[in-house]
């Protein structure tokens, strides 16, 4: 076992089964001696959860500004300070994914953005105030916010509006030296890439098109957290680090 994150407490958002990327930032952190928190949204998650051996396991729903209150006083209670957030949490209805864009409902939108984007904006409300040592804020991001990227839709805005939050987010929160900084994952399977129409292409493109010819693993995503949440990237904020081997820099 490492000493990264050695008696670090660290709040990982949005944990739903062995398959995702949640799952692999938390055993990376976990083997450098952090202390985790999970949240997860529902009943149907608590088991995924529990299987990872955390420190703590609260529910939290995310759209409900009081949950989240109560989550981090919870957090305070229990442990004093907070070290680090990871956030792991995005949604859109599915015939939002499936339809073309154009035909994404009004009621569709405004829930993308708020499940996806807004709720980094309520999370660091919450955390600043017990990270009082400083420290790091992580959310994930995907390239479907900078380029079309078909049968993405919603998500690629919801996630555009995340990275600027990133930004923004970085420069209110510096002051407390608090870092919030993004991963841009490469595709990976979890069960929410199952919802992304044609995600079986984007998938078998990559290894194709990248540099690295390969495609990313969940143990690249958890080194990648584990380097932001450290006292490595100490000169790192308000950044969109792409962990997709390379495909991002590819004009064809």
């Amino acid at each position: 076992m490492g000493t990264l994150l050695s008696n670090k407490n660290i709040l990982v958002m949005g944990v739903r089964n062995k398959w995702s990327i949640a799952w692999g930032i938390v055993k990376a952190a976990q083997n450098e001696g952090a202390n985790i928190i999970i949240t997860y949204q529902s009943e149907r998650e608590k088991p995924g959860a529990e299987q990872l051996g955390a420190d703590s396991i609260f529910q939290c729903d995310i759209s409900s500004d009081e949950d989240i209150n109560n989550l981090f006083a919870s957090i305070k209670e229990k442990y004093g300070v907070l070290h680090g957030v990871v956030h792991c949490i995005a949604h859109a209805n599915t015939e939002d994914l499936q339809n073309d864009f154009v035909y994404t409902s009004r009621e569709g939108f405004a829930h993308a953005l708020d499940i996806s984007a807004y709720s980094l904006v309520a999370v660091c409300r919450g955390a600043k105030d017990i990270m009082t040592e400083g420290g790091s804020i992580i959310t994930l991001t995907y390239m479907g916010s900078e380029k079309v990227i078909p049968g993405y839709n919603i998500m690629g805005v919801a996630k555009a509006a995340l990275e600027t939050s990133v930004r923004y987010l970085a420069y209110d929160l510096g002051s407390g030296n608090i870092r919030v900084n993004a991963i841009s994952a490469g595709p990976i399977k979890t069960l929410s890439a199952k919802g992304v129409k044609n995600f079986g292409t984007i998938l078998d493109t990559l290894p194709e098109k990248a540099p690295l010819k390969r495609n990313i693993t969940q143990e690249d995503l958890g080194n990648t957290a584990l380097y932001l949440l450290s006292d490595l990237s100490s000169g790192v904020t308000g950044e969109v680090i792409h962990v997709d081997s390379g495909y991002n820099i590819m004009g064809l």
